[in-house]
């Protein structure tokens, strides 16, 4: 054995083979290509990472280094400057130039500043002087895994800040309101009981359009134990479905003729947070299939790649659709629905919640008069009335909209009813009577459920919620049921 082989088998501290054996985790932490060319130390590193959590693969030269890259698509490489057929540093050079967003570690017996320097001008996100130290190599690579996620989430949109978030940011005193705050409080306070490694129940938020859900998701992250990781907020709906899977699942370089480096995709960004699928009702069936999966067992695989990886996430959906409806039509899965709604908030709309439309059309009037140097604006006597007696069909981001529209037209402080220009509510259709049905000599079942419906929406003064409960079955039933016959009240 050479001095430098020598040098190098010994490069290890002697508690290295002393420490007891950890079994592998069913899912790794995260994927290391170990380029050194010194078989005993190369094998010592494996064994310690594995038992560690992380998948392992040893590379013994440069040009096996580069081939193994591109198969397995490792999340960090622990690099040899002295490899015996290609420079380190022109190793790196050439994983930087397939993939920019590539973290390695530069492994080295030569510990002199200048190669420090030329490694992190080469691209290396971290530097290790031989021999090693175990607890200093665990945390180098945990930082890279660390920081390859961060900046993947960086390169993604990671949602509103903590500012506007939170149970005192939903504003109400009706008790609609006063209920879906106690809920969610339950919730949270049930979550720090949790043990370490627990991961929280999904949630499946419910309510009408611009009634507030996001909101609800909001609170949930930024009061919850999982403040300080990313909230990652997409949309299912204003993503086509061609590219969602991409959005959220991410690829590796070449895994399309578009891909032309490897991307994170919004669930590994969400690592140690929360992400939020708003709109899941539109969710195409056969991402249905893969997000169940991912829920199921904590696993992402990217496109084309042949490897899953252990994400902690915790999963909040958010719909306007009737989800239980559509798993009776087969348009949703029923496996992710219930799967999805362990724990279900239903968010209250506009029209029930009393005087908390006043409340909130006084926080809007503030908040845009501030928005547009108009502080001090009061709402007359008619405008407050017409905000009353409104049907508010857009809820909440409609009465947001009304306010802003009002502020700009204003002339004065002082916001009359006319400022509002209100849509005029929608006009509902007659009610049949049995007899006006049965005119033509004949009563299908279609004329029998409208009737039945129409009446009770009729009784229940247009209100969904007490109409289903008069007749027995679920709001999300009804909801449905109105949409096929063409109700306004559909929402």
């Amino acid at each position: 054995m050479t001095s430098r082989a020598a040098s190098k088998a010994g490069a290890m501290h002697p508690d290295a083979m002393a420490r007891d054996a950890v079994p592998q985790h069913a899912m790794p932490h995260g994927a290391i290509l170990v380029v050194e060319d010194e078989a005993v130390l190369a094998r010592n590193i494996q064994r310690y990472l594995q038992r560690e959590g992380f998948e392992v693969r040893i590379a013994p030269t440069g040009q096996d280094g580069l081939q193994q890259f591109e198969e397995f698509g490792p999340d960090v490489v622990l690099l040899d400057l002295g490899l015996p057929d290609i420079g380190g540093l022109e190793v790196l050079a050439r994983i930087r130039a397939r993939d920019a967003m590539a973290k390695a570690i530069i492994l080295t017996a030569h510990g002199s500043t200048q190669v420090a320097v030329d490694a992190m001008k080469a691209g290396a996100c971290d530097y290790l002087s031989k021999p090693l130290a175990l607890g200093e190599l665990k945390l180098a690579v945990e930082r890279a895994v660390g920081q390859e996620r961060l900046e993947g989430a960086l390169s993604y949109y990671r949602g509103r800040d903590a500012r506007g978030s939170g149970l005192d940011q939903m504003l109400g005193e009706a008790p609609a309101t006063l209920a879906l705050k106690r809920g969610i409080a339950r919730l949270l306070d049930a979550e720090r009981h949790l043990s370490p490694g627990d991961l929280p129940p999904p949630v499946l938020i419910r309510g009408e359009t611009g009634s507030g859900k996001d909101l609800v998701a909001r609170a949930l992250h930024f009061d919850g134990h999982r403040r300080a990781g990313p909230f990652i907020e997409v949309n299912c709906a204003a993503i086509p479905a061609d590219r969602l899977e991409g959005e959220l699942f991410g690829h590796e370089r070449g895994a399309s003729a578009d891909a032309r480096e490897r991307r994170l995709g919004l669930v590994e960004a969400a690592h140690g947070g929360t992400l939020f699928l708003d709109e899941i009702g539109d969710l195409d069936l056969a991402l249905q299939v893969k997000l169940l999966r991912l829920i199921e067992d904590r696993a992402v695989r990217r496109l084309g790649s042949t490897r899953d990886r252990r994400v902690d996430v915790r999963f909040v959906a958010a719909t306007h659709r009737p989800l239980e409806a559509m798993v009776a039509a087969e348009q949703f899965r029923a496996d992710l629905y219930y799967r999805l709604r362990v724990v279900t908030l239903d968010v209250p709309p506009l029209r029930e919640r009393g005087d908390d439309v006043l409340l909130l059309a006084r926080h809007f009037l503030a908040l845009h008069g501030r928005r547009y140097g108009r502080p001090g604006l009061r709402l007359a006597a008619g405008a407050q009335a017409l905000i009353r007696h409104h049907a508010w069909p857009g809820n909440v981001r409609e009465l947001s909209n009304a306010i802003e529209q009002a502020v700009l037209s204003t002339e004065d402080q002082l916001v009359e009813a006319d400022n509002l220009a209100l849509a005029p509510a929608a006009t509902r259709q007659p009610v049949a009577s049995a007899g006006e049905l049965l005119a033509d000599g004949e009563l299908t079942l279609t004329k029998a459920e409208r009737l039945v419906i129409s009446r009770a929406m009729e009784q229940a003064g247009g209100n969904v919620s007490r109409a289903a409960r008069a007749l027995g079955v679920s709001r999300d039933t009804l909801r449905y049921r109105l949409g096929k016959l063409g109700h306004p009240e559909a929402g």
